[in-house]
């Protein structure tokens, strides 16, 4: 695509727009003929300044340009050469926007020895001292000696239960959904505490997959505590049995 702003009819402008061949040459001696292309347009950069772009034949460089600045002091001084740069034209392929690197952290990506901080404003926290919709989390609050500067939010407790019902250990796992029972009936599995008890606990089955994990109520593995084996042959065998492979003959009297 041409890129192409049309210049003023000053004496500075025309001068300025007309100047191609002075950018080629210096774009040539810059970063060699072969990889200088066809003039694209030229681009006014302020009253006395503009860049003229060339087509760069550079591998890997699809799309972008090479920008020739160029300028004048006034109508009767000579056109004079700021700079040469390579820049990305609307079809080129650019890297995306910049993220922070605390936006780009993903669950897992934590290393031995990484220091993740929290935001102040984080919304899955809240300080110590408001008061609370569940009461076990107040209980740990305001414990004596243990006494905690934030706790989790309502809104982080209900983003935490989504996640723990949506992973492995929830009730749409290939795990839960081939299980005999369900893990709120086990008698392994032990209730966390608060506004999530009803939902949520760890599995204290050193058998079982999600041992020391947090599972859904709903989970459910091989493991169960009241699952029963059934101890009889899967062949069914008739209480009395002729053997008639073997015949004793009589002779008659």
């Amino acid at each position: 695509m041409t890129l192409l702003l049309t210049l003023d009819d000053g004496s500075v402008q025309r001068a300025l727009g007309e100047a191609v061949e002075l950018a080629r040459e210096t774009a040539v001696a810059d970063v060699g003929a072969e990889q200088v292309g066809p003039h694209a347009g030229v681009v006014r950069e302020d009253a006395v300044s503009a860049s003229h772009l060339f087509e760069a034949n550079l591998p890997g460089y699809r799309g972008w340009h090479w920008a020739v600045t160029i300028a004048m002091a006034g109508p009767d001084a000579p056109v004079t050469v700021s700079e040469v740069a390579l820049v990305p034209g609307p079809d080129a392929l650019v890297a995306p926007n910049w993220v922070p690197w605390e936006r780009r952290i993903r669950p897992g990506d934590l290393g031995v020895g990484d220091l993740f901080p929290t935001a102040p404003d984080d919304p899955r926290l809240a300080p110590g001292y408001l008061r609370s919709d569940d009461p076990a989390v107040e209980d740990v609050a305001h414990e004596l000696g243990l006494g905690r500067v934030h706790v989790m939010s309502r809104e982080g407790r209900l983003e935490a239960a989504s996640r723990w019902r949506a992973g492995e250990f929830g009730p749409r796992s290939d795990m839960a959904r081939s299980a005999p029972a369900t893990c709120g009936t086990c008698g392994f599995y032990l209730p966390v505490a608060g506004s999530l008890r009803a939902a949520f606990g760890v599995c204290g089955n050193e058998f079982a997959p999600a041992d020391g994990h947090v599972v859904n109520a709903e989970y459910g593995c091989g493991a169960h505590s009241e699952v029963e084996v059934e101890q009889s042959s899967s062949v069914p065998v008739a209480e009395l049995v002729y053997d008639d492979s073997l015949l004793d003959m009589e002779p008659p009297e």
